[in-house]
């Protein structure tokens, strides 16, 4: 397993960030100087994902291949650039397939890196940190509305830091294809738009009028199109706002279908899903009391720049999402810690040759740290319980891939694993997924007593998938249920494909 992103950055080192959208694909490359991302080349094509899904979650073969297209043309901008500092991410149409390996496979294969499915509030987070990073620093809370073409993303932030994420399922492509059907707009579907969309803003609209904010922006191509569009009609001189909405649709009920659209600002590719984007902002100023809106020129890709910055400085969001869900939980934190520190000195024993250290070391530790969340629910089961949380919660900073590992080794660190969980893994993980895991295993079993008494130096030994675990004849005569414990564990790391052997010595 390479690691795609992280580690420590060098002056003039090169990173790059790739944002799958539903409607378009970015991609910012930037050189990094002074422990700032200088943006140094920019690359866009329009993909139109969101209108390629069907029903059942299956991507259309031609935007399918459009989108394989792009990749390649992208791929060719990275060479050159190291794996560790390119990171791709991808958004709402890649969290609806039905079957996201069928795509990501040809597609990581095309761009040459690891494809990352976030959810949607984690991009919301990236999202706020770009639009964050983009713009003067200010004691002021601000929204951030984001319409993409599969999702709008709501986040409430101060300074660099968001304390209100929200997203629902609509966006620009998305809503112009299901409310304006062959490109028909009516009064009527209108209505009925807006009605569909402020059922969903109305799940969170009233939390964050409570929480508040003294500014708002607007970030990427859809409602940079609608600033373009109000400015060059004169509708309003500075930024977005409600009356300059409601003439705005007026305008577009008039034309009556997106093919006989002419407005100033508006460019005959944006036409088609300019509707939809519309609706959407109209609804936000109506139910979140909007009054003017200022857009900025950043976005996600920006923020995921920002993101590989942090984790390469020490600032890694995934840490800190690991110890809100240990307090959350209740963690024994003492325990914690022992199984920690006895999975690292496995870790070392066993070298950088079977697992790269630093990834595995990192990995170790967030799930050393949460594996008994699932206490907190029922004893029985306890690792289920904790692997199904990890699946489900919102982890800032982890893309779906890297949840799945983290519940993988989790619900895997007692009794049976699950082969059927790591198969489902992406195959870059499934290998350096079981393998850590046996350590974890290893360290929770040697941990049972829960006490802070020692254990002898750990040797362990391993070639390929066959592990040697040396203990002292002594003191395993004195811990006759770690023998036992050992006994059983020949069978369960089986599962995993490994093979234990116990020495005495």
């Amino acid at each position: 397993m390479t690691k795609p992103h992280g580690g420590e950055m060098q002056e003039g080192e090169l990173l790059a960030a790739v944002d799958l959208g539903s409607n378009s694909f970015h991609m910012v490359v930037a050189r990094y100087e002074h422990g700032v991302p200088r943006v140094i080349d920019r690359l866009r094509e329009t993909t139109r994902m969101a209108a390629g899904l069907d029903p059942g979650g299956s991507l259309e073969p031609a935007q399918r291949q459009r989108a394989l297209d792009c990749l390649a043309r992208f791929g060719q901008r990275l060479a050159g650039v190291s794996t560790r500092h390119v990171r791709a991410v991808g958004t709402n149409t890649l969290r609806q397939l039905a079957h996201p390996q069928e795509f990501l496979r040809p597609a990581e294969r095309a761009l040459g890196h690891p494809i990352e499915v976030v959810s949607g509030r984690e991009e919301a987070r990236l999202i706020f940190l770009g639009v964050a990073h983009g713009l003067p620093l200010s004691r002021q809370r601000r929204l951030v509305i984001d319409i993409g073409g599969g999702s709008t993303e709501f986040i409430i932030g101060h300074q660099l830091d968001p304390l209100h994420a929200e997203s629902i399922q609509v966006g620009c492509v998305a809503s112009s294809l299901r409310f304006f059907p062959g490109g028909k707009i009516t009064r009527k579907r209108w209505q009925h738009a807006r009605e569909e969309i402020g059922v969903l803003l109305q799940q969170f609209a009233m939390d964050f009028r409570e929480a508040g904010w003294q500014e708002c922006f607007g970030a990427s191509g859809t409602v940079k199109a609608i600033e373009a569009v109000v400015a060059g009609l004169g509708l309003s001189e500075h930024g977005i706002t409600l009356p300059a909405l409601a003439a705005l649709r007026e305008l577009l009920l008039e034309a009556g279908n997106t093919g006989k659209l002419s407005l100033t600002g508006l460019s005959e590719e944006r036409a088609p899903v300019f509707p939809g984007g519309v609706v959407i902002l109209e609804a936000a100023f109506e139910h979140l009391a909007l009054e003017r809106m200022q857009t900025v020129d950043v976005a996600m890709r920006e923020g995921i720049l920002w993101d590989m910055v942090g984790r390469a400085e020490g600032s890694d969001p995934r840490r800190a999402s690991i110890q809100a869900l240990a307090r959350r939980y209740g963690v024994d934190e003492a325990q914690a810690a022992r199984v920690d520190a006895t999975a690292q000195a496995l870790l070392q024993a066993v070298g950088s040759d079977w697992v790269p250290q630093d990834e595995a070391a990192e990995w170790l530790d967030w799930a050393a740290r949460v594996h008994e969340i699932g206490l907190a629910i029922a004893h029985s089961q306890h690792h289920r319980h904790a692997g199904y949380i990890l699946r489900h919660a919102d982890l800032p900073g982890f893309s779906r891939d890297e949840q799945q590992l983290l519940a993988c080794m989790v619900e895997a660190h007692r009794r049976k694993p699950d082969k059927a969980a790591f198969n489902a893994l992406p195959p870059r993980f499934r290998v350096f997924a079981r393998r850590i895991t046996a350590l974890l295993r290893l360290a929770v079993l040697l941990r049972r007593a829960r006490r802070s008494e020692p254990i002898p130096a750990l040797h362990l030994q391993v070639v390929g998938d066959r592990l040697q675990l040396s203990l002292p004849a002594g003191w395993l005569h004195a811990h006759p249920l770690t023998i036992t414990d050992l006994d059983l564990e020949r069978a369960l790391l089986a599962e995993l494909g490994l093979k234990l052997e116990l020495e005495r010595t």
